[in-house]
């Protein structure tokens, strides 16, 4: 068994998402893209209350139709994030089919989380091209996703 379809049979034993089918490949996506962003917030060894509400209202935007949803969400992204070794396995859960326009949306939402405590701390700097990277993003695009969060052009969907 690869190591995606082991976290993705992890994912759906521990958090009720179900089988292979679409509904649960898109849920596994939806969980993983939220579990980076929990990583990066937590990148400078603190989550400030900035920062999660930045990244309660992205969830909210993108992820999810009420706060409440996106509490759960989160909180379940969190507990997964600390089981997965690191970011590239988050990355793989997202999937290669997912366009270059989602994946400069989701790094300009994570630079959005990074920078919402007021600075861009050097490990979350670090951590966020380094998700760029993962995410197949050339340095212009990370630049660019960068500018977008730091203008408030964050978009959502």
């Amino acid at each position: 068994m690869s190591l995606l379809a082991r976290l993705r049979a992890y994912a759906a034993d521990a958090f009720g998402l179900g089988g292979t089918d679409t509904v649960a490949v898109e849920a596994d996506e939806r969980l993983a893209a939220i579990a980076l962003l929990v990583h990066v917030a937590r990148a400078d060894g603190v989550l400030a209350p900035e920062e999660t509400e930045r990244l309660g209202r992205l969830v909210v935007g993108r992820f999810t139709e009420t706060r409440a949803e996106a509490e759960a969400l989160i909180a379940r992204a969190a507990a997964f994030d600390a089981q997965t070794r690191d970011m590239a396995q988050l990355v793989e859960m997202i999937g290669h089919e997912v366009g270059p326009d989602r994946r400069a949306r989701l790094l300009a939402m994570a630079w959005s989380v990074a920078g919402a405590d007021g600075s861009v701390h050097e490990f979350e700097e670090a951590l966020v091209w380094r998700l760029g990277g993962l995410l197949g993003l050339d340095e212009a695009a990370i630049a660019e996703a960068r500018r977008n969060a730091a203008e408030g052009r964050v978009t959502l969907n």
